[in-house]
C-alpha cells in the first residue's frame, strides 16, 4: 500500500485541507502508456487483489492479476481510496487540525472530488494519459466523471453496473440508511470516536444496502422462507417476547452476519459522506444533457450492465450509451443476463472478465464486447443474446 500527501487539496465545496493524504495501491509495472485506473465502489477500498487491510481478499481479485482479465503483466493498475472514506485517505475518521478526528467537521465530499484526487495522485506517480479508467457501481459514476472532467486523459472508459445519476427510489433508500445512522444515540452528531460507535445504526444501513444489491430472484434462490430456528438471533437486534414465537429466518441471519462484519471495518460517518456523494452525482450537471457532458471525450466507452440489477438498471446504462452515440463516441453497451443483482459485477468474473479484457485490448471492437444496437461496420464485431434485441426495440 502506498500513500501520497498533497500540500493542500481544495474540495468542490470551496474548503481546503492542508497536508491531505491519499492511500493507493498499484499492481504491475508502468511503461509510459499502460496505466489503468480502477475506481472502487461505495464501501470498497484501494485493495483490489490479494489479502490485506483487514478486508480479506481484494474486491476484484478474480479480475485483476497476472494472466487475468486486467493483466498486471501487461497493465499498470492503480486504485486510490476516495476522499471521505476510511481506508487511509483522509475522511471524517482522520485526524483534524486539533489532533482529534474530524467527524462531521470534515468538508462535504463529491464524486468530482474523488476524480480530482485521482488526477493529482496520477500526477505524483508520473502518469499522464491513462490507457483506461474502469469502475463499478458508484465507481462507474467516478469513471464517467473522468470522461466529463478530463476528456483527453483516458483512451478508454468503462462504467460497470453504473448510472448517470440515482433515481428517486435509490435516493430514498439511501436517505433511510443515513437516518438509521444518525438516529443511533451513539452517533452523537458524528463525535463518537472516543466512546461507543453507532454500530446498530450502521448495521441497519448496511442491511438496507445489501437488500439493494441483491435481486428478488437471487434472494429467493439463496434464502426462500427457510428458517434458522426460533432460538437464533443477535444481541444487536433483540427479539421481543411475542416475536420470539416466530422463526428467525435465513435471510435475517445473512443480513445480521453481513452487518456484523461491516461494522467491524467501516466508519459510520464515512457511510454518510459517501452515500451523499453518490446521491449528489449527476453526469449532466453544468450541461444541458448527458450528451453535452461527455461531448469532448476523445476515447472509447463501454457500458456493462446486468439484467437482474434494479439498483443501476440496464435502461440507465443504455441512456449513457445513447449519449455517447449522439456525440459519435465509439461505444458499446454490453448486457449480461444475470440473476445476481447489483453485486454481479463483483461475483461474476466469468461474465465481467472477457468483455473487460477485450475492451482494454481492442476497444469496442473487442471480440467479447457486445452491443445493444446493430453495426454495419465490418471492423466491429457484435454478438447478440435475445435480451439485447428485445430490451430497447420499438
Amino acid at each position: 500500500m502506498g500513500e501520497t500527501t498533497f500540500d493542500e487539496f481544495e474540495f468542490e465545496c470551496g474548503r481546503t485541507i492542508e497536508d491531505f493524504t491519499v492511500a493507493y495501491e498499484t499492481y504491475g509495472e508502468f511503461t509510459g502508456d499502460n496505466a489503468v485506473l480502477l475506481c472502487h465502489a461505495l464501501t470498497g477500498s484501494q485493495h483490489v487483489r490479494g489479502r490485506g487491510d483487514g478486508q480479506g481478499r481484494g474486491w476484484w481479485h478474480d479480475v485483476v492479476g497476472p494472466g487475468k482479465a486486467i493483466d498486471t503483466n501487461e497493465y499498470y493498475v492503480v486504485c486510490a481510496n476516495v476522499p471521505g472514506s476510511c481506508y487511509g485517505t483522509d475522511g471524517p475518521a482522520s485526524e483534524g487540525p486539533d489532533g482529534e478526528p474530524w467527524g462531521t467537521d470534515f468538508p462535504p465530499v463529491t464524486v468530482g472530488d474523488w476524480t480530482h484526487s485521482q488526477r493529482r495522485l496520477l500526477d505524483d506517480l508520473g502518469v499522464g494519459r491513462l490507457h483506461a479508467v474502469l469502475g463499478g457501481s458508484v465507481g462507474g459514476m467516478n469513471a464517467l466523471d473522468w470522461a466529463r472532467q478530463y476528456p483527453d486523459d483516458a483512451r478508454r472508459v468503462a462504467a460497470i453496473a453504473a448510472a448517470p445519476r440515482l433515481d428517486a427510489q435509490c435516493l430514498g433508500l439511501n436517505a433511510v440508511a443515513r437516518r438509521a445512522i444518525r438516529g443511533d444515540p451513539n452517533w452523537n452528531n458524528g463525535d463518537y470516536y472516543s466512546g461507543e460507535f453507532p454500530e446498530q445504526g450502521l448495521a441497519l444501513a448496511r442491511q438496507l444496502g445489501h437488500l439493494m444489491y441483491l435481486s428478488k430472484s437471487s434472494m429467493e434462490q439463496k434464502f426462500g422462507r427457510r428458517t434458522a430456528g426460533r432460538d437464533a438471533g443477535t444481541e444487536a437486534f433483540p427479539v421481543d417476547e411475542a416475536g420470539a414465537f416466530f422463526p428467525y429466518r435465513d435471510v435475517e441471519s445473512y443480513l445480521d452476519y453481513q452487518a456484523g462484519k461491516f461494522t467491524d471495518r467501516f466508519d459510520a460517518n464515512s457511510y454518510l459522506y459517501l452515500t451523499r456523494a453518490m446521491d449528489d452525482y449527476d453526469l449532466s450537471e453544468g450541461y444541458d444533457s448527458d450528451a453535452g457532458a461527455i461531448g469532448a471525450f476523445a476515447g472509447e466507452a463501454l457500458l456493462l450492465s446486468f439484467t437482474g440489477d434494479w439498483h443501476f438498471t440496464v435502461e440507465q446504462s443504455e441512456t449513457v450509451a445513447e449519449a455517447f452515440r449522439s456525440q459519435d463516441v465509439p461505444v458499446s453497451h454490453h448486457v449480461v443476463e444475470s440473476d445476481h443483482g447489483h453485486d454481479a459485477f463483483l461475483v461474476e468474473p466469468e461474465s465481467v472478465g472477457p468483455p473487460v479484457r477485450d475492451f482494454l485490448a481492442n476497444g469496442v471492437a473487442g471480440r467479447a464486447v457486445t452491443d445493444t444496437v446493430d453495426h454495419d461496420d465490418d471492423d466491429r464485431r457484435t454478438l447478440y443474446a435475445p435480451v439485447h434485441n428485445s430490451l430497447f426495440s420499438g
